[in-house]
């Protein structure tokens, strides 16, 4: 499979190639901060299948956090491209609205966090729930 996509102003461009390693809904409050309110929708991706093909992303790290993640992100237009989780070096997690084609993550494999989430995050029918990260 191969996934391309960028940010609003086009100033950003990627693609990653390989099977999704795990698709998921996050609801922890930090990724409604990233998402503007809803479930964080992201594509575990090898990293050795990922790459940029125009512009550098800026990125950010919350330095008061132990093993905090980095995010990446257009630096001109804001627009969230992916997540490098330290625990997960081999992984990068790209955020499915950055996606040319989001309709290819299909359904989530879990929803994680859901003891943050709200009554308006709605969990499609089926999919496996966690109140935490669970181990993966």
């Amino acid at each position: 499979m191969k996934i391309t996509g960028g940010c609003y102003c086009g100033d950003l461009r990627y693609e990653a190639e390989g099977d999704a390693l795990m698709k998921v809904a996050c609801h922890c409050r930090e990724c409604q901060y990233i998402s503007g309110g809803s479930a964080n929708l992201i594509a575990g991706m090898a990293i050795n299948g990922f790459r940029y093909t125009k512009g550098e992303p800026a990125a950010f790290k919350r330095d008061d956090l132990d093993d905090g993640v980095t995010r990446e992100f257009c630096g001109r237009c804001g627009t969230p491209i992916l997540t490098r989780v330290p625990q997960n070096p081999d992984a990068v997690f790209v955020k499915v609205g950055s996606m040319d084609n989001p309709e290819t993550f299909g359904l989530p494999d879990v929803a994680i966090h859901t003891d943050d989430k709200y009554e308006f995050h709605v969990i499609a029918e089926g999919i496996p729930q966690f109140p935490k990260l669970p181990s993966m």
